[in-house]
């Protein structure tokens, strides 16, 4: 099983699609709330250089944003 993490805001629709489209597929996953976890918010911009989110770190490997096509080759699913 994938270790997932995903960084995330409540009022993101992009963090919303990336949360469903995890679960759809029936990945476990962490969920960070990086709006009120400032240690959080640090380690997600120190991985990713972005302040953005949604930002998945999937096995190590970090995707910035709701990008389907690489979080499913990531998981070794079919997009």
């Amino acid at each position: 099983m994938p270790n997932v993490t995903v960084y995330s805001t409540p009022s993101c629709p992009y963090c919303h699609m990336a949360r469903e489209y995890l679960q759809a597929n029936k990945i476990e996953f962490s969920d960070i709330d990086v709006s009120v976890d400032n240690r959080a918010l640090d380690e997600m911009v120190a991985k990713s250089g972005q302040i953005g989110v949604p930002v998945l770190d999937i096995n190590g490997q970090v995707i910035v944003g709701f990008d389907k096509p690489r979080i499913a080759q990531a998981l070794g699913l079919k997009s």
